[in-house]
């Protein structure tokens, strides 16, 4: 019996009839919401049954992809998003009840990282939705979405998913959730079904603001850029790179906007996370002017913190961000992409040609150079236990970055990977990190994958990540999803060492153990352990071919208890 399935919901168990009905061209509510889907150009549906939304998108060619447990399938449909700019809508089902209840994470994770996508949740019946201990969707994760609606009216069916998807399409990303009570699938559509896709929207910031900060970046002697992850959504790259070559500035990224301007360009800081290259905190403190374009400016711990004092101009699709964490100078409300042209369009008559930039490279080098040389006994570390920097800088050198998307997980991963992981074409990093929930990164992989299956997909995980959602890994051996799954093995919360001196001597609580290549292997992947620095390469190059001949791999590389980080 599926999980959650009780004796008041029985009559449950028969799936919906076919979408077509005795004549008249009206459809059935499930088929319609698929169909609405289909138009809307989704073709990957992730769930968990029973949702019986899974059948009718199936019958028309919608692919269920069944996942272990519901956090992962938001996660995939997350990456989904993502990695298409928006272009194609994530879209993610669940059961009413426990399944719903077990989403709320991963609905929070959308909500956090502003990710735009179809959330599905089944309903109980409409007569006992709002009776209590039954979970209702639509008002507990209200906090969590962009908008919340439930299917009550068979009619309403085009209108409440035109309205979804104007939120999904246009504005600020996050989730939209339409809940479809498990009464009203088999309802049919008093009329033929009558949807026209959404068309998004774009809008732009005040032109009067517009030349101000034209002529305040034109003024600047050491201007910055900060490019979050607005610049992926627009996919402003080219305008991104036309202004700071034309101004001569330097540019680093939040984690979300990690790859939205190459790094390996002379301008390039890198990306600010909890750790952080020594060239960000450099440039950032020393800046006269601060452009923010396409970022929030959240304060977070696992963000790169702005000195306070400096001129700031933020440059932001949604206003509720300017203010919040940071004080404005001047303030931008629209689009990235069209933000930048307008500003390109301005300074087009005040700088008539890109400003030498020369002295500035060299400066980002010469600190570069000195901070990777700090860091050059770990990243170069060659004995056992391996040290993880180790595994990454080899992990880099070996992959074809530029057509590979990677991700990290939560904790030491990201803070070991970010800082130093090189990113050069646009969306071949996904950073997160507003809410860093552990096992984000699996799924990312495996959407991002779906998404772009011409890419090597990898994520990076520790030994804890994977406590959260290893059994996941069965799902890309089952669904065919191809990825590469880099394991740092340290038998240990090492992070938590600090904050667990006494729990740790006592009761040893933030150890962990596992054999998670022979699990990687059970599941019918290829799964390989890893202990000696000879041994990185060529398993990278096994695990690499393992994916090409469509099947996941799992790495894991047995670590040291590595605590320190690029904290400046």
């Amino acid at each position: 019996m599926p999980r959650g399935l009780n004796g008041a919901n029985l009559l449950l168990r028969k799936a919906p009839q076919r979408a077509a009905d005795g004549g008249n061209g009206s459809m059935k509510v499930g088929a319609a919401i698929a169909e609405i889907m289909k138009r809307e150009g989704i073709g990957i549906l992730t769930g968990y049954p029973v949702n019986h939304l899974l059948e009718s998108a199936a019958e028309i060619d919608i692919r269920p992809i069944i996942v272990r447990q519901e956090r992962i399938g938001l996660h995939m449909a997350d990456a989904i998003s993502r990695v298409t700019s928006g272009e194609t809508i994530g879209a993610f089902c669940m059961q009413h009840g426990p399944g719903a209840e077990n989403a709320f994470g991963g609905v929070a994770q959308c909500f956090g990282e502003s990710i735009p996508v179809l959330v599905l949740p089944m309903g109980y019946p409409r007569r006992i939705a709002h009776v209590p201990p039954n979970f209702n969707s639509v008002t507990s994760m209200a906090t969590v979405t962009k908008s919340a609606e439930p299917v009550t009216l068979a009619a309403e069916v085009p209108n409440i998913m035109r309205r979804a998807f104007a939120r999904l399409r246009s504005g600020r990303g996050g989730p939209s959730l339409v809940e479809i009570p498990t009464d009203m699938f088999n309802e049919e559509l008093p009329d033929p079904l009558d949807y026209t896709p959404v068309k998004p929207v774009r809008y732009g910031p005040d032109p009067v603001d517009v030349s101000r900060a034209a002529a305040m970046l034109a003024e600047a002697k050491r201007p910055v850029i900060y490019a979050g992850t607005g610049i992926h959504w627009a996919r402003a790259w080219p305008q991104l790179r036309a202004l700071a070559e034309l101004l001569g500035a330097p540019v680093t990224t939040s984690l979300g906007g990690k790859s939205s301007f190459p790094e390996d360009h002379p301008l390039a800081l890198g990306s600010g996370g909890l750790a952080i290259a020594k060239t960000v905190r450099h440039f950032l403190d020393n800046a006269d002017l601060i452009l923010g374009i396409g970022c929030s400016f959240t304060e977070t711990n696992f963000g790169v913190a702005m000195p306070k004092g400096k001129t700031v101009i933020h440059a932001t699709l949604d206003p509720a961000h300017l203010d919040n964490n940071v004080r404005v100078t001047l303030g931008l409300v629209g689009d990235a992409a069209l933000t930048l042209d307008a500003l390109l369009a301005e300074l087009g008559d005040r700088i008539r040609e890109p400003r030498d930039s020369s002295a500035t490279a060299r400066e980002i080098a010469e600190i570069r150079a000195e901070w990777l040389q700090q860091w050059a006994a770990k990243r170069d570390h060659d004995a056992a236990p391996l040290n993880p920097y180790r595994v990454l800088r080899d992990l880099w050198n070996t992959v074809d970055v530029d057509n590979t998307i990677i991700t990290h997980d939560a904790g030491s991963p990201r803070d070991q990977l970010s800082p130093f992981w090189v990113a050069r074409t646009p969306l071949s990093y996904l950073g997160w990190g507003k809410t860093t929930q552990l096992g984000y990164g699996l799924g990312l992989a495996m959407g991002a994958k779906l998404a772009r299956p011409d890419k090597l997909c990898i994520n990076v995980w520790g030994d804890a990540a994977i406590g959260f959602t290893g059994m996941d890994f069965e799902t890309a051996v089952r669904e065919r999803i191809p990825i590469l799954s880099i394991l740092l093995n340290n038998f240990s919360m090492a992070i938590e060492l600090k904050v667990m001196p006494i729990s740790t001597e006592k009761y040893r609580s933030t150890d962990i153990s596992g054999d998670y290549a022979g699990m990687a292997r059970a599941f019918g992947g290829h799964g390989e352990r890893i202990e000696r620095p000879e041994d990185i390469v060529p398993a990278i190059r096994r695990g690499i071919a393992a994916t090409r001949e469509g099947k996941p791999a799992l790495l894991e590389f047995i670590t040291s208890k590595e605590t320190q980080v690029s904290r400046l």
